[in-house]
């Protein structure tokens, strides 16, 4: 939530950060700024409230230098106004910050230390430039000393990107618990809080790990403890291009990736199977799974959702139970654990706050943990016993739909290779390569009825408020997810509900015209279940639209789902309702890849 871009050395520092924060939109829209300098004392300042659009909009030929900072925000503290947008100034100006994060002991910082101070909004960040610009001005220390006493009072979550007035050759550098990067460059160097922002101008970039602070200059990349010792550090290259990071010919990136999720199913098949099929995962990450008695599994919003479609399948194939958890609970409330439990943190972008804090209790707990995430080199990648990627390519748009997919074929392959490993005959017999090239042709056979689902969504939710999705077993858990998806980006009011329990209370919310979407792709017993729920919500005025799978599809039927295997169709019964989210957003006129109020990336906990 909320991006960073700086620049320092590069003649043309204003083009480097609006490019930067355009592909940073993602992850923030409230607000958007950025302040650029050429000679000490004189630098230029300019904020917007709303897209980037509007800060480029502002940008006169004056706004040039070679050096700057830019920001766009994700509100926290404040609301969207030009007064709260980053960077923001000291009490002199002479100091420039911009933030990521939540600041916890602001209050008292303010109390204690800026009593006399006047501030222009009501930003965490404000308070943290004029503590800066105090221990400068009214202490005597020099830039680095004040920026670095300011870091042992501050608590809290933060990426600093600062830049003294006074030293345009010069940006000032420190994070905890936020993501932030230094990019490479040939005579310059960068910041940014993710590589896409920086990879038209390097592939190469450093890790800043948690309490560290860099001072970068065009010449140099300074890296130290608090305490000033210095450090060494490696720089590593991102493995993205910029044909990756782009719309091509789509109108919004969430159809595009929504379309390219045939192409991660066979990229994953690539990349954990060899060429006669045999699976390739890591031997430590399966004997770690192995030799725990419980799986836990930690996720937040569609990662969470991707976990309970997954639970079964793993239970199935590995013997092991499975318990998920909320991360954003667990962090501060963890249950009694089993004996010997292993962690599993499902996050897309590998940054998510409230699973970092899962993290970091299991680490010092000991405990085995396994990241499956989208972000090589990401945080929670970093910090976890193991890794698995998921080779889905970006995704930027805010609704995640190919990173859930890309979650559960993951997890599948870890779920074979463990029961293969365990010598369990249905892991044995679990031809996973040939099933999952089945679910990506199934993806793309749905993919080709666009135009036909676009047609059903506009009769069923055109001036629609709320909405309920529902099924049985693994369908539940797609409906929570196709839910999800639904009040994401279109702002329907939309629960997914396991079809049996609408009449233990909920079917009291069924009237004349409610949208009801059911999913059928069990066995035969238990569609017959779902289709009983189906007829009393239908008895009641509710407008019932249905998705099913070949081989359970009866006359009437609205959407037919190739047939798949059982442990993979909540990959290919997901993917009829992200269509059904897109072409409802799109139908009120909103934007699908930017929804009011959301963020990509949850830094904040």
């Amino acid at each position: 939530m909320c991006g960073i871009v700086g620049v320092v050395g590069h003649r043309n520092a204003t083009d480097i950060l609006m490019q930067g924060l355009e592909k940073l939109e993602y992850r923030g829209y409230d607000s958007a700024g950025i302040y650029v300098i050429q000679d000490a004392g004189n630098g230029k300042l300019v904020k917007s409230v709303g897209r980037i659009a509007n800060l480029r909009s502002k940008l006169g030929i004056d706004v040039a230098g070679s050096t700057g900072i830019g920001h766009t925000r994700w509100a926290t503290h404040g609301q969207a106004t030009e007064d709260n947008a980053h960077p923001h100034t000291s009490a002199s100006g002479r100091f420039v910050l911009v933030h990521n994060g939540v600041i916890e002991n602001y209050l008292q910082i303010k109390e204690q230390y800026l009593a006399d101070h006047q501030f222009k909004g009501q930003t965490d960040t404000e308070i943290a430039v004029h503590l800066v610009g105090h221990f400068v001005e009214e202490e005597g220390l020099s830039t680095l000393e004040a920026f670095k006493k300011a870091l042992h009072i501050i608590q809290g979550s933060y990426a600093f990107a600062l830049v003294d007035t006074t030293d345009p050759d010069t940006i000032y550098v420190a994070k905890n618990k936020s993501p932030l990067l230094i990019g490479v460059g040939d005579g310059y160097n960068m910041v940014c809080s993710d590589a896409m922002a920086m990879i038209r101008e390097t592939s190469e970039f450093m890790e800043i790990h948690d309490k560290e602070l860099v001072v970068l200059t065009k010449e140099a990349i300074v890296v130290t403890d608090y305490e000033g010792n210095k450090l060494e550090r490696e720089t590593y290259t991102a493995e993205l291009d910029l044909s990756d990071i782009g719309k091509g010919t789509y109108p919004f990136y969430m159809l595009k990736e929504i379309d390219e999720q045939p192409t991660v199913m066979r990229k994953l098949i690539s990349t954990y199977a060899d060429a006669e099929g045999k699976l390739t995962v890591d031997p430590a990450i399966v004997r770690s799974v192995q030799e725990a008695d419980r799986i836990y599994i930690l996720a937040a919003g569609t990662s969470y959702n991707a976990g309970f479609a997954s639970k079964a399948m793993i239970e199935k194939l590995t013997d092991t139970p499975v318990e998920l958890g909320v991360a954003s609970e667990w962090g501060y409330n963890m249950p009694l654990l089993s004996q010997k439990p292993m962690f599993i943190l499902l996050s897309q972008s590998g940054e998510t706050a409230d699973s970092r804090q899962v993290l970091v209790k299991a680490n010092e707990l000991g405990i085995p943990s396994l990241t499956v995430t989208n972000v090589p080199g990401s945080t929670l990648s970093r910090e976890a016993s193991y890794t698995m990627l998921l080779h889905a390519g970006p995704e930027i748009a805010v609704a995640s739909t190919k990173a859930y997919t890309a979650q559960i074929a993951a997890l599948a392959f870890l779920s074979k290779a463990v029961g293969e490993a365990n010598g369990k005959q249905e892991a044995l017999e679990f031809d996973l390569v040939h099933e999952l090239s089945i679910v990506a042709q199934s993806i793309e056979a749905t993919l080709s009825e666009k135009d036909s689902i676009a047609e059903k969504v506009e009769k069923l939710l055109t001036d629609r408020r709320n909405a309920f999705y529902i099924g049985r077993g693994n369908d539940y858990y797609v409906a929570m997810e196709a839910s999800l998806k639904l009040k994401e980006i279109s702002y329907i009011q939309c629960e997914g509900f396991a079809a049996g329990e609408l009449k233990h209370g909920t079917i009291s919310l069924i009237e004349d015209g409610t949208p009801v979407l059911g999913l059928i792709s069990a066995s035969e017993t238990v569609a017959a279940h779902t289709r009983g729920n189906i007829q009393e919500v239908a008895a009641r005025g509710a407008s019932v639209l249905t998705i099913v799978e070949e081989g359970l599809e009866k006359d009437g039927d609205d959407i037919i789902v190739n047939q798949v295997h059982p442990f993979l169709s909540s990959i290919s019964m997901v993917i009829p309702t992200q269509l059904i989210a897109y072409y409802a957003s799109l139908q009120r006129g909103l934007d699908v890849d930017k929804p009011r109020n959301l963020a990509k990336a949850v830094t904040v906990e």
